[in-house]
């Protein structure tokens, strides 16, 4: 990558008096540029903006993961999840989760804490949201067979242990994702983007 590239947008050509009237966009970001992770249609807007426009297309899933062990895939699943358009996150377990993975996505991504699976499975029920749990446990379906509702949650594991067995118990079916090498699985955050890649694939 050419170390000159520029990140983003510098100020508003022509300066104050050029500036748009619309609401969206936040002054600050207009005299001063705008260098954010974000799409360029959402140049100069403001964060609040960003998500209320977000939150009127939101996609039916949702994406739940364990949170045990300060796991590093969290914020790379945030990420993922912004990037197609997850209704919610769901942290399970504790409350402190490694943001830096998730590049400032979680700004823009709605998160729910739910003190362990117990509680998150009452609230999916109260919801009327099957849960599909992914991990290459025995009995697991194949992903690319597998009935992903259109209005689901999508439960993760962590990185080594996968998903705790109370999670495996609460959940409506466990996909797995078909492998051909030696390894016993994929990285946790690997394995969230392809399931949720299945999920825009038939649904969008």
């Amino acid at each position: 990558m050419d170390a000159e590239r520029r990140i983003g947008v510098g100020p508003w050509p022509g300066g104050r008096d050029a500036w748009p009237t619309d609401p969206r966009y936040d002054p600050e970001l207009l005299e001063h540029g705008d260098t954010r992770n974000v799409v360029d249609a959402y140049r100069y807007w403001s964060m609040d903006a960003i998500v209320a426009d977000l939150d009127t297309r939101r996609r039916g899933f949702h994406v739940a993961i364990e949170n045990w062990q300060h796991d590093m895939n969290i914020g790379s699943i945030v990420r993922t999840a912004n990037a197609f358009l997850a209704a919610e996150v769901h942290i399970v377990g504790h409350r402190r989760w490694n943001r830096r993975g998730a590049m400032v996505t979680d700004r823009y991504q709605h998160i729910r804490e739910h003190p362990d699976v117990a509680d998150l499975v009452a609230w999916a029920r109260a919801e009327g949201l099957p849960i599909v749990a992914v991990d290459n446990v025995d009995g697991s379906v194949d992903v690319r067979d597998a009935d992903i509702p259109e209005r689901c949650v999508l439960l993760f594991g962590q990185e080594g242990p996968g998903l705790t067995a109370e999670a495996l118990a609460a959940a409506d079916v466990v996909v797995e994702i078909a492998q051909a090498g030696s390894t016993r699985s994929i990285n946790a955050g690997a394995a969230a983007a392809i399931v949720m890649h299945e999920w825009v694939r038939r649904h969008t």
